[in-house]
């Protein structure tokens, strides 16, 4: 009889219990739904002030003094034409010379494959960093005055970037803030709520691109180097408590 007046108390402490654990929990879940979760967008548009630039030229021979002796004076024309142009010497960056041998390839009639040295190809780059975008933006777009000069070069599209940018990213960052920050109120007030505290903020990736592109956003951050202008965009969500 002891026996079961015990098991039949230790039941029912056991079903308070649960009961007391089941009701600290819906009243934890509803407290933390109890939240408004929104994203705010800061954007910017700006224009690119520091362009990057750069030019091949080669030579080939099958004798090798011959190649680099001509491409040698290839650099000379080269300096002389950007200085001519208002480049300083300072701007200029002339990497190492590439040296590749150069081969043809020919099928006997047993189908056996034969190499035949063909030269050399010797090859140099010049590039050039600086903040007058105009100047080297024409620079690049005229490149065939040096072609007429003789000299076989190859001209890369030109790369632009902004040196301001954190002071840009900081801006965004407090835009994307506010807005975010207005529409947790506007919803609050049409649910007659009141905005309590800010629970978390999480900041996404900025994303740049040019202005009314059709560029895609990725996960890690978009940033456009082929156009001069561009266009900025940062998110910020925010998670608060209501009231």
């Amino acid at each position: 009889m002891n026996k079961n007046i015990i098991a039949i108390a230790i039941a029912a402490a056991g079903f308070i219990i649960g009961l007391a654990f089941l009701g600290s929990a819906i009243k934890n879940r509803n407290r933390a739904d109890n939240t408004i979760s929104v994203t705010g967008l800061g954007s910017n548009k700006f224009t690119s002030d520091l362009i990057t630039w750069s030019g091949n030229f080669s030579r080939n021979s099958f004798e090798l003094k011959s190649a680099y002796d001509e491409l040698a004076n290839d650099k000379k024309i080269i300096e002389n034409y950007l200085v001519s142009k208002g480049i300083p010497k300072d701007k200029m960056v002339f990497s190492a010379v590439d040296i590749q041998k150069q081969f043809t390839y020919t099928n006997d009639s047993n189908g056996s494959s034969h190499q035949t040295f063909a030269g050399y190809q010797l090859s140099q780059t010049v590039s050039i960093n600086s903040k007058e975008v105009a100047k080297i933006e024409n620079l690049s777009r005229n490149i065939t005055e040096i072609i007429n000069l003789g000299i076989e070069f190859t001209s890369s599209p030109p790369n632009y970037f902004y040196t301001k940018l954190a002071d840009v990213k900081q801006q965004m960052i407090a835009d994307a803030t506010k807005d975010a920050k207005q529409r947790a109120e506007k919803i609050a007030e049409n649910s007659g709520s009141k905005l309590g505290h800010l629970k978390r903020a999480t900041m996404g990736v900025t994303q740049i691109t040019a202005p009314n592109s059709t560029e895609e956003y990725s996960y890690g951050g978009t940033f456009n180097t082929s156009s001069k202008d561009k266009e900025a965009r940062i998110t910020i969500k925010l998670e608060y408590e209501v009231d």
